[in-house]
Parts: structure tokens; C-alpha cells; sequence
């Protein structure tokens, strides 16, 4: 673990993006919060405040358009440019004081959340040039530990933030972040060409990353299982206060169950890089799928101390097969095609998580527990056994053309 985490410190380039990932996602977790707050105490509906998280979210569906951009400039002059934009776009909210006036917030909201898919793809590009190959692993891990700590602590402060002062100065702690985290991204020592011209339609070369996955063997298992994983974790997502209500507890036992699978993610994420080396992404993925299947078995039983476990042991398990995704594409996909591969994997690993939450909110009503989470553990048991079973795991050949 401290091996893992000296590896990427000791890197300057590794260290400054850790820095820009950390600020960064303490102000985008507090602002995640504090948004629906906002919305509930300006209008007191529950629907509009549940929009906050839509209008972030939906952006993502147009990864593989918007991740072109990113292939289509230098990504770290990109990078700082987006995020000082992003911090300016932020001081707009301080309008925002009636209901009338909501329309300024979400549509905030929304180019923040395309803002956010564009930067991933160049955050995913530049840190595969500006880091050594065998370092990626274990950044990825670090910055997966740095997200899901991030969110153990930032929507507490968010909100204690917004009950102190209002939604605006959540707003410009936000934009605060961005600022710091556009100035770890200009220190970065990283030598980058400007794309040629591209004559390419638009529509042709967004195609170029969803058609390089699919003609690639061995990213090919991983993103369809990151996908498939992450539909069943909206299932389970939505089952949390079944779950809770089967367990005596008040709802707000659903806190500590979060904490509990925050705290599993942060450990596998620092420890990840060393796992991916002894195992192989593809192993090293389907095990973490494996882990969620118990996950759902212990969560299935009414005892505390079970629903806990399975919390933890679900953190642990689900950010394995993402890393080990990320991780594969950043290695072997060429620097020209990485942006908008990359924001296509993303978009096929985490877009089935809206699909699995609605399937999930009309499962939890119909089908008892007993019956449900067992066969989501059996679903998650198929879906990691043919990344088990893989024996090539390493690079053994140039990977396929576009």
C-alpha cells in the first residue's frame, strides 16, 4: 500500500494531477449536494432537486462526441483552460436567489457536467503521456481513493457551507477549487504536439473510438463487463433502504452503509496498483466483480454486521473492473484516438447505472430481498467468469488499428 502510493508521489507530473483531482472533486462533491438543497429551499420540490443530479449526469450519455474535442487540441492547455472557465462559469450562481431564477443553476449544471466529460478525456489522454506506462495502475487506483474519499467529507462540509452562508459561497468554494486545480495542471511537464487537420466529418471520427473498442480483444471484455457491473450496481443501488428497512434501522442508517462502501473504495484504490500487476487487468477486474457478488449475498441477510460487511466489501469490489478498464485503455489505445476512447468507455460503463436505478426502483417494489439480491449476486458471478478464466492479460501484440 505506502509502495503503491510512494510510487506516484514521488512523481511530479503523477503528484501536481493527483493535487488538481483532489481539490477538484472536494468542490465538485460539495456543489453535488448542495445544488438539490438549494432547489428543495427555493421551491421546496423534491422532483426539481432531484433535476440537479440529472442535469450533471445526463451530459455523459454524449460521451463519445464530446471526447473527440479532447483529441482535437493539446489537452493540457485544454485542461487549464476549462477548468478557469468553469471557475468563472461558477460566479454566476450568485444570481441565483429566487425560483424564478433557477433556469441560471441547471443550466450551470448542465455544461458543467459536459465540461466535466470533455476534461476526463483529456485528463485520461495527457496522464497516459505524462505518466510512465507502469505508473498508470497505480495513479488510477490514487485518484479513484481521492474521488470516493472526497465524497466521504465534501457534501458534509457542502452543506454545512450552505446552511452558514447560502448556496452561492458553495458556488465560489467550487470555483476556488478549479482555479487551484487549472494551476496543477499548467505546472505539468509534459511535451505535446498540436493535432494536424482532421477533414474527417465529425460524425466519422466520434464513430473511430466506439468502433476501436469494439475491433479490440482485450479492451472489448472489460468495457462490457464495467458496463454490465455497473447496471447491477444501480439495482443494488436502489435497493439501500429496503435493505435498511429490513435491518430495523430509520432511514438514515443509509448514511453508514455509504461510509462503510466509501471506505472499501478508498482502500482498493490505493492498493490497486500493485493488485493489477500481480494479477492482470483482466483478473484483477473480474475478481473485484466477484467480490460484489458476496457483496450482495452478505447484504441479503437482516443482521448489521452482514449489511456492513457487504457495504464495505461492495466498495471494495466495484471500482476494480473501472480502474482496470481505464487503466487497459490508456495503455493500448494510440495517443490520437485516446480522448474519445476513453470518453466512450466511460460512457458505456456508467450509462447502464442510470438504467439499472429505474430497473432497481421497480424490482425493490415487486420482488423480495431474498430473492433479489442473490440473483444479482448469480448475475455478477456470469458476467466476472469469463475475465476469470483469462489467461493473456499483458500486451503481447500491437493493438488493432482504428
Amino acid at each position: 500500500m505506502e509502495t503503491s502510493i510512494g510510487r506516484v508521489l514521488r512523481d511530479r507530473n503523477a503528484g501536481l494531477y493527483l493535487g488538481a483531482v483532489l481539490v477538484s472533486g472536494f468542490g465538485t462533491s460539495a456543489l453535488w449536494l448542495a445544488s438539490g438543497i438549494w432547489v428543495k429551499e427555493l421551491t421546496g420540490s423534491d422532483g426539481l432537486a432531484a433535476l440537479c443530479q440529472l442535469a450533471l449526469w445526463a451530459p455523459t450519455l454524449t460521451g463519445p462526441l464530446l471526447g473527440t474535442l479532447a483529441d482535437r487540441t493539446r489537452r493540457r492547455p485544454l485542461l487549464v483552460t476549462a477548468n478557469l472557465a468553469l471557475g468563472v462559469l461558477l460566479l454566476s450562481l450568485y444570481t441565483v436567489d429566487t425560483s424564478a431564477r433557477l433556469w441560471i443553476l441547471f443550466t450551470v449544471l448542465v455544461v458543467y457536467g459536459a465540461c466535466g466529460v470533455v476534461t476526463d478525456a483529456a485528463e485520461a489522454a495527457l496522464s497516459a503521456t505524462a505518466l510512465d506506462k507502469e505508473l498508470l495502475g497505480d495513479f488510477n487506483g490514487l485518484r479513484m481513493s481521492a474521488n470516493e474519499g472526497m465524497k466521504l467529507v465534501a457534501p458534509l462540509a457542502g452543506a454545512g457551507l450552505f446552511a452558514a452562508y447560502g448556496g452561492a459561497r458553495v458556488a465560489l468554494l467550487d470555483a476556488v477549487t478549479f482555479v487551484l486545480a487549472a494551476g496543477m495542471f499548467a505546472l505539468l511537464r509534459v511535451s505535446e504536439t498540436t493535432p494536424p487537420p482532421d477533414p474527417t466529418p465529425l460524425r466519422e471520427r466520434t464513430a473511430e473510438g466506439a468502433r476501436y473498442l469494439r475491433n479490440h480483444t482485450r479492451l472489448r471484455p472489460l468495457v462490457v463487463a464495467g458496463g454490465l457491473t455497473m447496471l447491477t450496481s444501480g439495482i443494488s443501488g436502489a435497493t439501500v433502504y429496503a435493505i435498511v428497512e429490513n435491518l430495523g434501522r430509520s432511514p438514515s442508517y443509509t448514511g453508514v452503509l455509504y461510509v462503510a462502501q466509501g471506505v472499501g473504495s478508498v482502500a482498493v484504490g490505493v492498493a490497486s496498483g500493485s493488485l493489477i500487476r500481480r494479477l492482470g487487468a483482466r483478473r484483477f477486474g473480474g475478481a473485484g466483480i466477484a467480490l460484489t457478488a458476496l457483496a450482495a449475498m452478505l447484504s441479503a441477510i437482516p443482521n448489521d454486521a452482514t449489511a456492513l460487511a457487504g457495504s464495505l466489501t461492495n466498495g471494495a469490489g466495484l471500482p476494480c473492473v473501472l480502474i482496470a478498464g481505464l487503466t487497459a485503455v490508456q495503455r493500448e489505445t494510440p495517443d490520437a484516438l485516446l480522448g474519445r476512447v476513453a470518453a466512450t468507455a466511460n460512457t458505456l460503463m456508467f450509462a447502464p447505472t442510470a438504467l439499472g436505478i429505474a430497473t432497481g426502483a421497480a424490482l425493490v417494489e415487486t420482488v423480495d430481498l431474498a430473492i433479489l439480491l442473490p440473483a444479482l449476486a448469480g448475475a455478477r458471478l456470469l458476467i466476472a467468469a469469463p475475465l476469470l478464466r483469462s489467461r493473456e492479460d499483458r500486451v503481447t501484440s500491437r493493438p488493432p488499428s482504428a
